[in-house]
């Protein structure tokens, strides 16, 4: 199938033949066709299978199908959980309508508050938007809901899991008037979700797209067990000079990111770093010098975990197992992405055993262990049995 067989304007198609897009993807095959019929969508797909052209284009559709007939507000709002995928998310729609006449725009927290008035200003077509800032200017009335027309939710799990879930409600109800909403999600597994789909959207056609084997990440994946934090970070230290192109390593702290830094520093690793509650131009300049290659080792916390789109990432690193195993999917879909072959390491301490079988069992993946000749743990790794009994005295 080609994207011009989706009934898509020819700008469109233009537009997806210049960026590199050969045929649509499932989620794309699936949500597009619907969601032009201006139905409610709730989507999920596995990350990095072209979610964000799946809602992107049908809303430009919609846009061309449906011109202004005078000057007004936002007539299609994208909220997406963090700052990074809003910025990406938006640098999409720019392309997809070069070759039309609609206009782009996109706040963020971080940014100056004169930079977001001068874009709502601005007669938008698309507005990309993370939900705290928006609502920030909505409370001031600074933003006008009252025009929109669709309403795209990106990543509908991780602003629940980031607590966004009533400020999305209240911005949802100032969108009351809207014809269209579409939730898309890495996942549609528990209760949450549901729910929150139950409350914003009428009647929604469901869809959950399995891809194909050429759109699927090929991920090969192993882990080394670390005897302690030193060990851990030789082993880390070995593979950055060794073996990658360029790399993710994923720590789990903001603390972690600092030290971890200026020790690959010290060794002459040369990195870039992203966190939390970080300058928003230095963010973009962390992103920008590792998406460009100038930097090839990005040191972050799990505010890069979702949704951070940079090509042909060779590695991801879990130098920190995360907290749940859904996290772990998300760190490691930076890697193999659109069919593309990736490698995931896990530095394991014994602390991490526990989180080693429950992401094998949620991803239904064995994950060997693999040694480097000079680095090899001094101590074995703990049994199945040992970590059950000490399970059952915890619950004795």
């Amino acid at each position: 199938m080609l994207f011009s067989e989706l009934e898509l304007d020819d700008a469109l198609c233009q537009a997806t033949t210049e960026m590199g897009f050969g045929t649509p993807t499932s989620i794309q095959q699936q949500a597009i066709p619907i969601a032009m019929e201006q139905r409610d969508i709730l989507a999920s797909a596995p990350t990095g299978t072209g979610k964000t052209a799946a809602f992107l284009l049908p809303a430009c559709q919609y846009l061309l199908d449906f011109p202004r007939s005078e000057p007004g507000q936002t007539r299609v709002l994208i909220l997406t959980p963090t700052r990074e995928l809003a910025i990406q998310i938006y640098e999409q729609a720019v392309k997809f309508t070069r070759f039309t006449a609609l206009q782009c725009g996109v706040i963020t927290g971080g940014i100056n508050y004169g930079t977001d008035k001068e874009t709502l200003s601005k007669n938008l077509d698309i507005l990309v938007a993370t939900p705290g800032r928006l609502f920030e200017h909505i409370e001031k009335e600074t933003a006008d809901c009252r025009d929109i027309e669709i309403l795209v939710l990106d990543e509908a799990d991780r602003m629940l899991d980031m607590g966004f879930g009533g400020i999305v409600n209240q911005i949802a109800a100032e969108a009351r008037w809207r014809k269209q909403t579409m939730l898309f999600s890495a996942t549609l597994e528990g209760k949450g979700v549901r729910t929150f789909a139950e409350e914003i959207l009428d009647n929604p056609a469901e869809i959950e797209a399995f891809p194909s084997r050429k759109e699927k990440a090929k991920t090969l994946q192993w882990f080394h067990l670390a005897d302690d934090l030193n060990h851990k970070t030789a082993l880390l230290a070995h593979i950055l000079k060794e073996q990658i192109t360029n790399a993710i390593v994923f720590v789990k702290t903001r603390e972690r990111v600092q030290w971890l830094k200026d020790t690959l520093q010290q060794q002459g690793i040369e990195c870039c770093w992203l966190q939390g509650e970080m300058p928003q131009d230095k963010r973009n300049q962390a992103l920008a010098s590792f998406k460009s290659g100038k930097i090839k080792v990005l040191v972050a916390t799990d505010v890069a975990a979702r949704g951070i789109d940079v090509p042909n990432v060779s590695h991801v690193i879990n130098f920190d197992m995360p907290r749940k195993a859904d996290i772990f999917v998300h760190r490691i879909g930076r890697t193999g992405r659109a069919g593309a072959k990736g490698t995931a390491i896990s530095l394991i301490e014994a602390h991490d055993f526990d989180m080693l079988g429950k992401v094998s069992r949620y991803t239904d993946t064995l994950i060997k262990p693999r040694v480097i000749d000079g680095l090899r743990p001094k101590h074995k790794a703990p049994s199945a049995s040992k970590s059950k009994k000490k399970k059952t005295k915890k619950k004795k």
